[in-house]
């Protein structure tokens, strides 16, 4: 009887759940540029994008954003003419979009540059703005240097929820019997600040508990 009764004790068991959440910056940055240009002459629109593209680079350059970070897509080019409708009404037959990308680990260098952009557009550069596919992203790349420490938040604040109620049930808490870790999560903080993550994760623990 003794032995069942031990048995049952065992049995008692509670899980909670203990959350760990950071704020943390971006370290990538992801910044496309695309403009728009349009001509009759096929020639001359070759020759604006690559003479609008070489002042993109000019303008990075002078930003401080090295070269190696700098690429440069092939533009597309659309006949109007060639297209099934609408190709007639039009008043250039060609339109080039060609995007400028930079990609850097630089994030503050990027974003300051970014505040200039609106001097390229004074000399008659026509840019897309940020639009599906050419939006910029900020990435955090360096979770598994943080996920230590967070995994250890976040099962030290589970046992804390754990311990106050064993306590409120005048229960001591015990052992671990089991424990999952969540998967984590990166989010923007918010939809104004997407360089700034939100870092989270939730582990769910079960304790004994005991008299």
């Amino acid at each position: 009887g003794s032995g069942a009764l031990r048995v049952k004790a065992l049995a008692r068991t509670v899980v909670v759940k203990g959350l760990a959440e950071r704020e943390i910056p971006a370290d990538v940055v992801i910044w496309p540029i695309a403009f728009t240009a349009a001509d009759n002459d096929l020639n001359a629109l070759y020759g604006t994008i690559g003479g609008q593209s070489a002042a993109i680079e000019k303008f990075l350059a002078g930003a401080g954003i090295p070269a190696d970070e700098i690429t440069r897509n092939a533009p597309a080019i659309v006949d109007k003419l060639a297209q099934s409708y609408g190709g007639n009404e039009a008043r250039f037959r060609y339109s080039a979009t060609q995007v400028v990308t930079v990609y850097s680990r630089d994030v503050a260098r990027v974003r300051a540059a970014q505040k200039g952009l609106a001097d390229l557009g004074r000399q008659g550069i026509v840019f897309s703005g940020e639009q599906y596919g050419t939006q910029t992203q900020y990435l955090f790349t360096g979770l598994n240097d943080i996920k230590p420490d967070m995994i250890e938040e976040a099962t030290r604040n589970a046992r804390e929820v754990g311990e106050k109620f064993a306590r409120d049930s005048s229960s001591t808490l015990g052992k671990i019997r089991s424990a999952q870790q969540g998967q984590f999560s990166i989010t923007d903080r918010d939809q104004n600040n997407p360089h700034i993550k939100k870092v989270r994760v939730v582990s769910t623990v079960e304790y004994y508990l005991s008299d």
